[in-house]
């Protein structure tokens, strides 16, 4: 049986209760929408082996300038 004035935590308690009860359901809606929100898992460690592809992905990236672009390109043409 319950005593409120003998060591009960009696109204005092709600408070605390309530704070962690939402900080809960606020992480829980964090985590909910942020895991709907990331995009689908795609593995990049898969490398492309076209040559073309590379090529062009290099040319992307600016790692090769348009002249050496245009020789690797007529090279790997001659070479099919």
């Amino acid at each position: 049986m319950w005593y409120w004035g003998n060591g009960g935590s009696g109204w005092g308690a709600w408070l605390p209760m309530t704070l962690m009860m939402l900080a809960f359901l606020g992480a829980v809606v964090v985590f909910t929408r942020s895991w709907i929100s990331r995009p689908p898992f795609h593995d990049h460690g898969e490398q492309s082996t076209d040559p073309k592809r590379i090529l062009d992905e290099r040319f992307a990236r600016g790692e090769i300038d348009e002249e050496e672009y245009h020789k690797r390109k007529d090279v790997l043409q001659e070479n099919r």
